[in-house]
């Protein structure tokens, strides 16, 4: 276990339940009493420090050569429920209500909702300079991403973050849309029971990390079918060869442009260029890769309509590279399997703009943010 040994680590506000007999429910309500617990004796002991003053932090994510540094803020939750805070992703029910939960026990918010802002050099270079000296955290964790935290306390600089923020038109949730539906909740909750509610409480904001949108990564996210749907291989190709052109590969295909694809089947790669004029249309859900893939292969060749809840397809994040769809090919475990081109940060904003919803396992961000850095009390 992560967090065996260690007394001081997140995990134990996180993931309570790791203190609990084994086998507990992990969404009892003493799941989230031993989070509230841990929480005050980390606070107790200094092991987590309460910042005086209002401030912004610059934060850098580094993995391998990526780069990117943005900034931690308590973003208001009236920009969200406005919809200048733009989500593109249903939300569950039971997975709001978790958080919900979370953040009422411990009565803050420690795990930050991904945001990507649009150009705005000023900000940019606000960050870089903010992202100098000495840190107040640097932590390069177990998964090799360095996670470093630089506070922005000068009045002058504060201001001018939020003028920038407050001019722009919209920022995007890439990650983190049950937290920020949650925190919502809370808010409308604890307003609707507060007759002296001004607007001002900290129940008003949550915590977001917002990053220049042309900074962030987002890697493919890949499909795995276990079957043809009773077709062969020689015959799932002549399907194929109706809208794509279809040419056999000597090496495994990483998909480099917007409309092309990989196919691994029979310990042999292709590769799948759909014909231009499917790919380039308006809509922008409709000529995303994976919409691509879904309306011209998986639905009427294959008869997987429902991503969602059809278990003859599963997902593979790009952080696992093209050997893991070639090992769950070979190793029977599934029939086939595809490589996609990454969504791109724009097309994911054209999604939002068009209040639209991407299709499942649509985006696979990395470096990833870390629970606990910064948190946000709500009082």
């Amino acid at each position: 276990m992560r967090a065996a040994g260690k007394p001081w680590s997140f995990l134990h506000i996180s993931k309570p339940e790791i203190d609990l007999p084994p086998g507990t429910d992990p969404y009892s309500p003493a799941v989230y009493a031993k989070a509230r617990e841990n929480l005050d004796r980390m606070l107790a002991a200094g092991i987590l420090v309460r910042d005086p003053t209002p401030c912004y932090y610059a934060y850098r994510l580094v993995m391998g050569a990526h780069s990117q540094t943005g900034v931690v803020a308590a973003a208001g939750v009236e920009v969200y429920d406005s919809n200048r805070i733009r989500r593109h992703e249903f939300t569950r029910p039971d997975k709001e209500d978790d958080r919900v939960r979370q953040i009422e026990a411990l009565n803050a918010q420690t795990g930050p909702v991904l945001v990507a802002y649009p150009h705005a050099p000023e900000l940019d270079a606000i960050l870089v300079e903010a992202s100098q000296g000495v840190p107040d955290a640097d932590v390069v964790a177990d998964d090799g991403v360095r996670h470093t935290v630089w506070p922005i306390r000068h009045e002058d600089t504060i201001a001018r973050i939020t003028a920038l923020f407050d001019a722009m038109h919209a920022l995007y949730i890439a990650d983190g849309h049950h937290r920020s539906a949650a925190a919502s909740r809370v808010a409308a909750a604890r307003r609707a029971a507060n007759p002296r509610h001004t607007g001002e409480e900290g129940y008003n904001r949550f915590l977001a990390v917002a990053f220049p949108h042309h900074q962030m990564r987002i890697l493919d996210y890949n499909r795995v079918v276990k079957d043809l749907g009773g077709l062969s291989h020689a015959a799932f190709l002549a399907r194929l060869a109706d809208r794509f052109t279809v040419t056999p590969s000597a090496t495994e295909v990483k998909p480099a442009t917007h409309g092309e694809f990989g196919l691994y089947m029979g310990r042999t790669w292709h590769r799948l260029a759909i014909r231009p004029e499917l790919a380039e249309i308006a809509d922008p859900v409709a000529r995303l890769d994976v919409s691509l893939l879904s309306d011209y292969v998986l639905g009427p060749i294959l008869g997987i309509r429902d991503l969602r809840t059809d278990k003859r397809i599963d997902f593979v994040g790009g952080i696992r590279g093209l050997d893991e769809l070639v090992k769950r090919v070979d190793s029977g475990e599934m029939a086939a399997a595809f490589s996609l081109y990454p969504t791109r940060l724009e097309d994911l904003m054209a999604v939002a703009d068009a209040h639209q919803v991407m299709p499942p396992k649509s985006t696979w961000f990395e470096p990833k943010l870390a629970d606990g850095l910064v948190s946000h009390v709500l009082d």
